[in-house]
């Protein structure tokens, strides 16, 4: 269980780290596209940004820490939000006059998050795992029933017969 504690306060350190470094990638929402209303349509994918970052904080700064399978769905998130963001930003950069800087830097945190996901990911695939190894062992009996902490001897036993 102690294993389980570390990776959720590594899972929090991550979380707080990502989330801090997104920000940056949101304040373009205030930015007008005045083209046309096609350039407007990238408001909605950074307002999105902004509250999956802004859930990632809130759970970084909670008493109730998030588990890392909900982390791992909360980054799932951020990175589909991150890639329908660049395939927008490719489709709609030179129409909309988006800055190089900005999509750079989109870029950058969408590969950041990616980075942050796997990991993030993995720690809830080992948590997984050891709740269902833990789950297991305590329907065979918790393991603790033979000498040497393994199932016990199971079935008959016959006395040997003669003189004793």
């Amino acid at each position: 269980m102690g294993q389980g504690m570390g990776s959720r306060s590594r899972l929090t350190r991550i979380a707080a780290a990502v989330a801090g470094g997104l920000v940056g990638a949101t304040l373009l929402h205030t930015a007008a596209f005045a083209q046309n209303a096609e350039c407007g349509e990238i408001q909605k994918t950074l307002e999105e940004r902004k509250n999956l970052v802004a859930k990632a904080n809130a759970a970084s700064n909670s008493k109730k820490k998030m588990t890392p399978q909900e982390a791992c769905a909360l980054f799932g998130k951020l990175q589909s939000n991150g890639a329908s963001g660049l395939k927008w930003i490719a489709a709609n950069k030179d129409w909309c006059s988006i800055p190089d800087s900005f999509a750079q830097g989109f870029k950058a945190d969408h590969e950041k998050v990616g980075g942050i996901r796997a990991k993030v990911c993995q720690v809830a695939a080992q948590a997984t795992k050891m709740e269902a190894q833990a789950r297991a062992q305590a329907q065979n009996g918790g393991g603790s029933g033979g000498l040497l902490g393994g199932p016990g001897l199971t079935g008959q036993f016959r006395m040997p017969q003669g003189a004793l």
